[in-house]
């Protein structure tokens, strides 16, 4: 079928406006990301509506055939997602999370160690955001309730280190998911100068807005450092009195039932990860290995191994007959996000066919400084994933537009600019109200939801305005090392104007 050239048309940019627009006006991200498919099928065939449904069968057929074979890297990623909703439910079903936290009760002996303690359980449970706000919560609420931290820092924590970490790690559904674009997006440019785990390792070391949320929260853990609203929060939770009564799981849950399976899960991915990185490398190392790997592969085996393990480790305290309701549980608890990642992928297909990035790029190329791309695209990713509430559907958009864009204007700048948009779109998630990151953030913790957007906001935009600067230096000189360093003396910077001079207690 013979698809119509739009790059030098306004109307490439029609899909991806309207999915924006309706995404504002209604807040509903799968009807915007499924309008915006439609009319751009639409476009693509001349208006033909037999073409475009054929077109837009051909669009989904591709996501698990294309050039004649099967393609079963979306599909795995899919079945991941499954699996951590699985193992997921049946941590919280075997009150695994609630014997974590009674232990973790007797061992903390302060307010800081209750919230270094809750940051740093995001080493372990980066796989998924989902997974560490709710997990998190459920094992961090009671010990920071017994300190008397507020909810509203508990579901800042959360929420700080959940996105973040995720798009960081490789090894996370964020990560395969990102790879996965990333993969399409080298073929389509013809880029042979990364491979799709090379260019996602290189991406995240110019995230600047990840990085330095992170940093942020243990900045804000250490030191009390409470801004706005959340000074207000943390002097009332002094004189706050919590009912610290186990709230939800089985009486019997067992601690190492929590911590043997989230190490399985860990430790039989990245191996897997290895394995499968080797078997594709001429001559072995650990960077070749990674580079070289099948993520998608290892996530599923990594998750069926931690789904087995959790299943031996809960034997006894779950009923045998729950075993099945725990799973459905599991599985329908994702069905959101794996809707929200199948429309993103048909929808970045849709603007690669628009040429949406090319059109984009004649109108910035000439009138605008190809140094000022990277700062530009995390503004304008920040807003869409504010507009949208969600990271996925915005990284579906604005990597391919990023990517041609910088590939018109300036190639070099094609890495610092995807970059840029995985950035804005944390950013952007992380102010949104209706972000499902947000939203679980706040259920986590069991917080106000008003509260967490309100006492999140001016951290979020302090490191924004931070990574922004970073964005302008990197875009300038080509330098991430200088960027990163920019984006620190900004954020130390802002941190001494805007220190609250009533401190809490440690």
């Amino acid at each position: 079928m013979q698809l119509i050239n739009y790059s030098n048309s306004i109307l490439s940019i029609v899909p991806a406006a309207i999915a924006l627009t309706l995404a504002i006006a209604t807040r509903r991200v799968l009807l915007s990301l499924g309008v915006g498919i439609i009319i751009g099928s639409f476009l693509l065939v001349g208006g033909n509506p037999l073409d475009a449904l054929v077109h837009l069968k051909d669009m989904a057929v591709s996501l698990t055939w294309a050039d004649g074979d099967w393609s079963l890297g979306k599909p795995k990623i899919l079945l991941f997602l499954v699996l951590l909703g699985i193992f997921t439910s049946l941590l919280t079903h075997s009150g695994s999370n609630q014997a974590f936290a009674d232990w973790a009760k007797q061992h903390i002996k302060g307010r800081r160690g209750a919230k270094l303690l809750t940051a740093c359980l995001v080493f372990v449970t980066f796989i998924d955001d989902y997974f560490h706000s709710l997990a998190v919560g459920a094992i961090a609420r009671p010990v920071t309730d017994k300190f008397k931290v507020s909810r509203a820092k508990l579901a800042y924590i959360l929420d700080s280190t959940a996105a973040p970490m995720c798009v960081l790690m490789p090894v996370s559904s964020w990560g395969a998911s990102i790879i996965a674009t990333l993969a399409g997006l080298l073929v389509t440019y013809n880029i042979t100068d990364y491979t799709p785990m090379g260019a996602f390792v290189a991406m995240s070391l110019m995230n600047y807005y990840a990085v330095f949320a992170l940093i942020m929260v243990f900045v804000v853990a250490w030191f009390s450092f409470d801004i706005g609203s959340m000074a207000r929060l943390e002097r009332a939770a002094l004189n706050e009195i919590h009912d610290e009564t186990v709230e939800t799981g089985h009486p019997n849950g067992r601690v190492f039932a929590l911590i043997v399976p989230v190490l399985v899960l860990i430790v039989a991915t990245v191996s897997a990860m290895i394995y499968t990185g080797a078997q594709a490398s001429e001559t072995f190392s650990l960077l070749s290995a990674f580079e070289n790997t099948d993520v998608n592969t290892s996530l599923v085996f990594g998750g069926t191994c931690g789904v087995l393990a959790v299943i031996l480790c809960t034997i006894g305290t779950i009923k045998t007959s729950d075993y099945p309701k725990a799973i459905w549980q599991g599985i329908i608890s994702m069905r959101g996000a794996i809707t929200i990642l199948i429309l993103a992928w048909i929808i970045s297909t849709v603007v690669s066919e628009m040429h949406t990035g090319e059109y984009l790029s004649t109108l910035v190329a000439g009138n605008i400084h190809a140094g000022f791309l990277p700062v530009i695209l995390f503004m304008l990713a920040g807003v869409m994933a504010f507009a949208t509430g969600t990271s996925w559907g915005t990284f579906g958009i604005m990597l391919p537009i990023a990517a041609a864009m910088a590939v018109k204007v300036e190639p070099s700048l094609i890495i610092p600019c995807m970059s840029a948009v995985m950035a804005g779109a944390v950013f952007g998630d992380h102010c949104s109200p209706i972000s499902d990151t947000t939203i679980l953030s706040s259920t986590g913790a069991h917080c106000n939801h008003i509260d967490h957007v309100t006492s999140q906001f001016p951290y979020a935009l302090t490191v924004a305005a931070s990574a922004a600067a970073g964005y302008l230096a990197l875009g300038m000189t080509g330098s991430a090392p200088l960027g990163f360093v920019v984006t620190g003396i900004v954020m130390v910077v802002l941190i001494f104007i805007l220190k609250d001079k009533k401190k809490t207690t440690a």
